[in-house]
């Protein structure tokens, strides 16, 4: 790939990547990070790569990784030095946010990987499984248990917080 080639990767595929781990770490800053640290290690390989060989992938992973790193890092340095947290100065994400990112982070993380390589970044299940190095019928049962998952923390007594109406209840 020439420096002009993935000048025009980076530029088409950055945005997209920083939505996709956006949604794995739940901030926007690190997501922003990590991935720009993986367009950095990318920089020195990008004459081995060929746009038929999915460079997005590899730069989804990379970053993926780095991500994971980073928040095993700081939860261990927050375990060392952490006391009481300083309040929020800023306001909050919406409760339907606040809902999904916290649902997310319930799940495993190889089916919160999952979950949001097939339903954010909009892989196929065969591009899930090439990705994450899983079988096909791994990444099926991943899917399958993130989602039951994800119901049962997005459940219906929630919908109240997402529509401001109440669900009709039935008693049995």
């Amino acid at each position: 790939m020439t420096e002009e080639e993935f000048d025009a990767f980076y530029t088409a595929a950055f945005p997209r990547l920083v939505g996709q781990l956006y949604a794995f770490t739940g901030d926007h800053a690190e997501a922003q990070d990590v991935v720009q640290e993986a367009f950095v290690r990318a920089w020195d390989r990008r004459g081995s790569f060929d746009a038929a060989e999915a460079p997005e992938a590899w730069i989804r992973t990379v970053a993926t990784r780095l991500a994971v790193s980073r928040f095993r890092r700081a939860r261990r340095w927050l375990e060392l030095v952490r006391k009481d947290a300083p309040p929020e100065q800023t306001p909050g994400p919406g409760p339907e946010h606040v809902a999904l990112v916290a649902a997310l982070r319930e799940l495993p993380q190889a089916q919160r990987l999952a979950i949001v390589l097939y339903h954010v970044c909009d892989l196929s299940v065969e591009q899930v499984a090439a990705e994450t190095g899983s079988p096909v019928g791994t990444v099926k049962a991943r899917l399958a248990r993130g989602r039951a998952a994800l119901a049962l923390h997005l459940a219906p007594q929630d919908a109240e917080t997402f529509t401001g109406k109440k669900e009709a209840t039935h008693a049995s």
